[in-house]
């Protein structure tokens, strides 16, 4: 049995089944792990859920900002945004059965045997994998939780508190959870978040850096692996830290990493999120590499 883990899809279904075809991936066999924003911007966001549902029992999915997105349209359409690719999935007849199969999956995982986590966005420094893991169970909860369920959504948007604080109560207490996991690029080494800057590495705001790299994160030693930030392009050198979205929608790739020997391939994709069709001069998948520590 192999797992792999993949980078953000957002709507983008031919370079995943580029991917799984290189590594001949067997649902039920082998496990696929999803570090969110399935959907949106991509061409194909409701042939993708419905591509990854028919799979669901060989998948492990945490939630990105864009899926949690698509939920709380999918309890008010006027929440959809100039640009969002989710109306098709919104008046899609098993609308219902996808959008409740989304709202059962985790904010946060923890594979106990490779001490491995898979997250959207990150983890921020000041946390332990013990704190993590209960926050993320918060807003689980409430995510499957018919009562708070609509609360949440309607209050999950915006950029604060822009600080942890264990005294945070209901549904601002959920966002800030939520903005760590789903949002997160710099932060500063208490977790103080700054949700503007989006590009690169050298980019951080005075005072902020990424939130792996701060010196005395509290998950040094395990490893994670996160999707998010395309504008990282795949490149971290923080060890033990695996950065998989590399920008498929915006013409970048798709990248796919086996999480026990750690190598990885890519699908090439064109400008609209589609696999580049193969040319003698290059493969829409190169052949598997390490990643760089």
């Amino acid at each position: 049995m192999a797992v792999y883990a993949v980078g953000d899809l957002q709507g983008c279904l031919e370079p995943l089944k580029c991917l799984l075809e290189r590594v001949a991936f067997e649902p039920g066999k082998d496990t696929l792990w999803l570090v969110g924003d399935l959907v949106n911007r991509g061409p194909q966001s409701l042939e993708t859920l419905r591509y990854l549902y028919a799979m669901r029992d060989s998948i492990v999915c945490v939630l990105g900002n864009h899926d949690l997105h698509l939920l709380a349209a999918g309890r008010n359409i006027e929440r959809l945004k100039k640009g969002d690719t989710l109306r098709e999935i919104l008046e899609a007849p098993d609308a219902v059965v996808l959008l409740d199969w989304l709202r059962q999956q985790k904010l946060m995982h923890y594979d106990a045997e490779r001490d491995i986590a898979l997250v959207h966005a990150g983890i921020p420094p000041q946390w332990t994998l013990k704190k993590a893991l209960r926050c993320a169970e918060e807003v689980e909860e409430a995510l499957r939780d018919d009562n708070r369920f609509e609360p949440f959504l309607d209050g999950m948007y915006g950029n604060e508190p822009a600080k942890w604080d264990k005294d945070l109560q209901g549904v601002t207490r959920l966002r800030v959870i939520t903005n760590y996991f789903t949002r997160m690029r710099f932060c500063t080494s208490d977790g103080k978040l700054d949700l503007k800057s989006k590009e690169g590495l050298d980019s951080a705001p005075a005072g902020y850096a990424p939130w792996f790299k701060h010196k005395e994160r509290k998950t040094k030693g395990m490893g994670i692996i996160f999707g998010h930030w395309a504008a990282l392009e795949g490149r971290c050198d923080e060890p033990g830290v695996y950065a998989l979205d590399t920008g498929c929608v915006w013409g970048g790739a798709m990248t796919l990493l086996n999480v026990d020997t750690r190598a990885l391939i890519r699908c090439e994709c064109d400008e609209r999120g589609n696999a580049k069709a193969p040319t003698p001069e290059a493969s829409p998948v190169s052949e598997p590499t390490p990643l760089q520590q």
